[in-house]
């Protein structure tokens, strides 16, 4: 009998490990074992030619080696800190509504009438499309999420589920809810993180509440506790809309951040989605309390929310990374176009062509959302971190021409697009081949999402 090799070694045309140096590896090799990276630099044969013959992350590798050979550049998976992928299943409802009147006369509405098989379906076809886009975590909020988690592991991706906390029956009426429901919603996310927390080594488990105007601060806070003994992410909508921002002040006196603060629901790892409409106090007590931010530039355009101040937050050294929000107000769930999306409206926003260079925007989908997720073994190829990996044409007209090493993350980020993806790893195994998922019956997903949404759509 064969047994499978101990490493297997990915020689490709280039390397990018997005590690925060900049360096490119031309040519370059990636060895995983297990679900893990442990080495990432030019080919141990030294036969590349370049001046950096030393450079080298991570031990020689002992047992058998399988040699792969690739063409094109291989980086990290992109990491997708704010999503509610689900929503596939809503994709084009709604449309030239801003946010409040959407969620109220057409998002809610439909989601009050979701099955357990619904979400299941809608987040794999989500999955086989983050997935075949070069994204191979994302970081969801949504309901039902046993489906959820059931459709990531069928996938082979990965995430961080936050279940969401927002009662659909009443969702702005959040004081007339009653404590018990939100008492049982609280137990039954308690319950799921300790059911599947770490489950396959691909899923995490946070709590996901809604945002301050739809779930009372009193409840916020017995979440964030809750979240915090766990060490759990906590993951809310804050400071979306500048209406959200000044009606809740004008009510409580203080902004959502300040709100949050006051009860201690900021002291954990907290993701704050969004973050527009931010005061000065506000982005203080960001950064004071280590609070990182999942910045959505095309679905804030999309609904006319505005723009958040990408440049201010990361010179705080607030941290920072991508979401695209849900298909149905973006609608895709990719992270090229918004990389390249959110630098251009920075450069806009702060009207200065140099804010956002290729190589931070390439950070914000990676390494970035790494960090914003407080995971350091993601959205980077190094030593020690997860065997998440794209390959990339470089063939393509558009990917050239390359002088040095800087043109290849310029090209990745300003010339090539989701188009270019050919082939995806997660946790060492492969769920893309030549722009193919190769773990979701994509078709039949497909036929799945249409006659549900029709049901949705008809009531």
């Amino acid at each position: 009998m064969n047994r499978a090799p101990e490493v297997t070694r990915y020689r490709a045309d280039a390397v990018l490990p997005c590690d925060g140096t900049g360096q490119v590896f031309r040519p370059g090799e990636v060895e995983i074992s297990g679900d893990s990276v442990t080495y990432v630099g030019f080919p141990r044969d030294g036969g590349h030619g370049g001046p950096h013959a030393s450079t080298t992350h991570g031990a020689a590798p002992a047992g058998d080696v399988e040699e792969v050979r690739l063409s094109g550049l291989l980086l990290p998976g992109f990491v997708n800190v704010h999503c509610h992928s689900p929503m596939s299943l809503f994709r084009g409802s709604g449309e030239n509504l801003p946010l409040l009147r959407w969620l109220r006369e057409v998002l809610w509405p439909r989601e009050a009438r979701l099955t357990s098989d619904d979400v299941f379906w809608g987040m794999t076809l989500a999955s086989a499309e983050l997935l075949q886009l070069g994204v191979t975590t994302s970081c969801e909020m949504y309901f039902f999420e046993d489906a959820v988690a059931d459709a990531v592991l069928a996938a082979g991706s990965r995430a961080v589920i936050t279940p969401a906390a927002l009662s659909l029956a009443r969702p702005e009426d959040a004081a007339a809810v009653g404590d018990a429901w939100w008492a049982e919603r609280l137990e039954e996310v308690s319950d799921f993180h300790a059911r599947r927390h770490g489950e396959s080594g691909r899923i995490e488990v946070g709590f996901g509440p809604h945002a301050a105007y739809t779930v009372p601060i009193e409840v916020l806070a017995d979440i964030a506790e809750v979240a915090q003994g766990l060490d759990a992410i906590f993951h809310i909508h804050v400071a979306e809309t500048e209406g959200e921002v000044e009606s809740y002040a004008a009510e409580h006196g203080r902004s959502v951040p300040e709100a949050l603060a006051d009860v201690g629901a900021l002291d954990g790892r907290v993701i704050a989605a969004h973050s527009i409409w931010l005061s000065e106090t506000d982005i203080a007590l960001y950064r004071l309390h280590d609070v990182a931010v999942a910045h959505c530039p095309q679905s804030n355009a999309k609904l006319a929310s505005g723009v958040a101040p990408l440049s201010r937050l990361l010179a705080e050294g607030i941290r920072v990374g991508l979401g695209t929000d849900g298909p149905a107000s973006n609608n895709n769930l990719g992270l090229w176009e918004e990389m390249r999306f959110a630098a251009l409206v920075a450069r806009i926003h702060d009207r200065d062509a140099a804010a956002i260079p290729a190589a931070t925007a390439l950070d914000l989908a990676t390494r970035g959302g790494g960090a914003v997720l407080g995971r350091p073994d993601l959205g980077t190829l190094a030593a020690g971190s997860k065997a998440d990996m794209v390959l990339v044409d470089m063939e393509d007209p558009a990917f050239g021409p390359i002088h040095e090493d800087a043109h290849v993350v310029e090209h990745v980020v300003w010339s090539a697009s989701s188009r270019l993806v050919t082939d995806v790893w997660v946790a060492g195994r492969q769920v893309v081949a030549g722009g193919r998922c190769l773990t979701v019956d994509v078709g039949e997903a497909r036929r799945q999402v249409e006659d549900r949404s029709r049901r949705l759509l008809a009531g």
